[in-house]
């Protein structure tokens, strides 16, 4: 039997830019839906559940991960122009290197090209005189995905256990899929407009009020999600603490009661860690596999958060935090009953027809007491 088609291991770099295209990026967009495969994929989720994700067929989903894997974030802007590409010349390859490089590295006293700057720059440059036109400069730049952009920061993961922490996720999602979990808080939750997309007559936008008065506190979504049969819940709470995130965890324990061992992946906050929590695990059986520090995307939760956000969140005024509730509530009511493949669901159906039949107990009628 073949090896299931996944993503290859994220680097910090890949984990951070996957999440914070999925949890700012449109939903809509190619480059969303991709990120969205492509993390999904990489902290474990089989490929069908990510196609019900993404609402896209399995192969499209396959071939993406193949791409992925092939030439790493690049596959999240694929390139349908027909045509062999051109061939980059020599005298290419050294202006893409030139405005790569630091300007104090080549002499030049500034902290960055301008494209004036850097013209000048390769028309005096004596070892290889360039006498090239400002406008045409910025074409070879773009073609060669070679942009103006904000210096961002850089993080990388510190935990000594990373790699034994991500190859022990990466083990109980291959082995035990029907008896992996995962368990994350979202949030903080205000009551605000929040703005986003959707369908409006051309020129006429939904509008949503100009006003971001905050009085209602915050909350957090403790949420479970079940790499198994790919249901996710949760509850909202005041704030993160031990006994909240116990609470979600009995609930996951309750999910499989036969007893026998289950996983749960999860952060490493404080609030996941508590004396009482590890007690509590090691009396029922439950293996909590944390992901390294900084390294929150290899929670295969994470992917879930960004339809989540997307249809509850996005383009929304709640009036209040309970409304905001029952909202999330009826939309991971929806997403469950929209997860399975009808065929499961029928089958399921039929077998609690036939333990009801065995047992005399009519649909729709309370069950007789005993005399």
């Amino acid at each position: 039997m073949a090896e299931p088609v996944r993503a290859r291991r994220l680097s910090d770099e890949e984990g951070r830019r996957l999440q914070q295209i999925v949890r700012r990026g449109k939903h809509q967009s190619i480059r969303a839906r991709r990120a969205l495969i492509i993390m999904a994929s990489a902290s474990g989720t089989p490929v069908p559940a990510i196609a019900r994700l993404v609402a896209a067929h399995e192969d499209t989903v396959r071939d993406v991960i193949h791409r992925f894997n092939e030439i790493g974030l690049r596959a999240l802007d694929p390139q349908w122009a027909g045509g062999r590409p051109r061939l980059i010349t020599d005298d290419r390859r050294f202006i893409v290197a030139s405005a790569t490089t630091r300007p104090k590295s080549l002499g030049r006293p500034f902290t960055h090209w301008s494209i004036r700057k850097l013209t000048d720059y390769l028309a005096a440059n004596r070892p290889r005189r360039l006498v090239i036109g400002r406008e045409r400069l910025r074409q070879i730049l773009r073609h060669h995905d070679v942009s103006f952009q904000r210096t961002r920061t850089w993080k990388e993961s510190r935990d000594p256990d990373k790699d034994a922490k991500l190859d022990r996720i990466e083990e109980v999602t291959r082995r035990f899929p029907d008896r992996c979990f995962a368990f994350d808080q979202f949030g903080p939750l205000s009551i605000r407009p929040h703005h986003g997309s959707g369908w409006a007559p051309a020129g006429r936008p939904d509008r949503l009020p100009a006003t971001y008065t905050r009085t209602h506190g915050i909350r957090y979504f403790h949420g479970c999600y079940s790499l198994g049969d790919d249901q996710l819940w949760g509850v909202m709470r005041r704030r993160k603490g031990g006994d909240h995130s116990l609470a979600a965890l009995k609930s996951i324990r309750a999910a499989r009661p036969d007893g026998a061992p289950i996983y749960v992946i999860l952060d490493n906050l404080s609030a996941n860690k508590t004396p009482q929590i590890r007690a509590w695990a090691a009396r029922n059986k439950v293996e909590l596999s944390f992901t390294p520090t900084q390294a929150s995307w290899a929670n295969p939760i994470e992917a879930q958060f960004g339809p989540l956000r997307a249809f509850t969140l996005a383009n929304s005024n709640h009036p209040n935090h309970t409304v905001l509730a029952r909202e999330v509530q009826r939309y991971l009511r929806w997403r469950n009953a929209n997860a399975r493949h009808p065929d499961v669901l029928a089958a399921q159906r039929r077998e609690r027809a036939r333990i009801r039949s065995e047992r005399q107990h009519r649909w729709g009628r309370p069950r007789a007491k005993a005399a």
